[in-house]
């Protein structure tokens, strides 16, 4: 079976954080896909193997980075967050004028 990765960048605006992961200041993050090909199929397709994201260590910040195994779901979730929060927050500007 041929494997493929993707990587992508990803940007949040606020802090965020996953199960089982520190909160994380704001910022643009690589998240790294891994989709394996389905060989039985008659037509050309993929299945996610894993997801990744690369964060600064805890210890030394962005001196030294961690691979972090996560959800896509919580990654979801995440983004899903951080825009609400974005609007909340231009919402509350809009008021305040």
């Amino acid at each position: 079976m041929g494997e493929r990765t993707r990587e992508e960048r990803v940007t949040f605006q606020h802090a965020f954080s996953f199960p089982g992961v520190e909160e994380q200041a704001p910022g643009t993050y690589v998240v790294e896909i891994v989709e394996e090909a389905i060989d039985t199929l008659s037509f050309v397709a993929y299945r996610r193997v894993s997801t990744t994201i690369v964060l600064p260590s805890p210890q030394f910040g962005y001196a030294s980075k961690q691979v972090v195994a996560i959800e896509p779901y919580d990654l979801a979730a995440a983004q899903e967050r951080d825009a609400e929060a974005s609007m909340q927050q231009a919402t509350a500007a809009k008021a305040g004028r």
